[in-house]
């Protein structure tokens, strides 16, 4: 489990396919504080640590992740939002995440706007997935408010420090970003469609 909160960015360093999987290899700060079977999100998605490197780690993909997510699109060089899990002593400063990505989305507009940033979103509305004004969203791991909620698209507000300490510095129109969608409104949705 996760709380939306970034830890570090980290810059892909080796891209590796075997068969279906993606090998993804990362350096990060935090990557000399990692072990073997450590779950850590890269933009949002729960990955197992299944190799260390001196400032590195190594995480396995597998096709369906890949088929749900933006790590497919993963290039040498990319930014990618890294959090360890949670502490169950700790606070949760984000939303309960559970890093389990539920579709991509793609960037509609970007836009500075006195100092912060305005993003808009858009997604496939036919897998039921939804969201609320003032309700949380997970984009590409980090927990956030929505501003504007429409069937299919949303808004959030980014502050000056989420955008230069996380990959929305990079995101721009037609960027594909990772969602997962708040675990409560999910479980009502699904109740009510009953």
């Amino acid at each position: 489990m996760f709380t939306g909160i970034i830890e570090a960015l980290g810059e892909v360093t080796q891209l590796n396919r075997e068969g279906g999987n993606l090998h993804i290899t990362v350096s990060s700060p935090v990557s000399a504080e990692l072990k073997i079977d450590q779950s850590v999100a890269h933009n949002g998605v729960c990955l197992t640590v299944v190799a260390l490197g001196e400032d590195s780690h190594t995480v396995t993909a597998i096709e369906e992740t890949l088929l749900k997510s933006n790590l497919g699109d993963l290039r040498k060089g990319d930014l990618v939002n890294i959090e360890r899990c949670m502490l169950m002593n700790g606070r949760l400063d984000g939303h309960i995440v559970q890093g389990h990505v539920d579709q991509t989305a793609v960037c509609t507009s970007s836009e500075e706007r006195d100092g912060s940033w305005f993003y808009t979103f858009r997604y496939d509305a036919s897998t039921g997935n939804v969201t609320v004004e003032k309700g949380s969203v997970t984009v590409n791991g980090v927990s956030l408010t929505v501003v504007d909620s429409g069937d299919d698209h949303f808004s959030v507000a980014i502050i000056p420090y989420t955008h230069e300490h996380t990959n929305f510095g990079k995101i721009e129109e037609g960027t594909n970003v990772n969602l997962e969608f708040d675990i409560i409104g999910k479980y009502v949705a699904k109740l009510f469609h009953r």
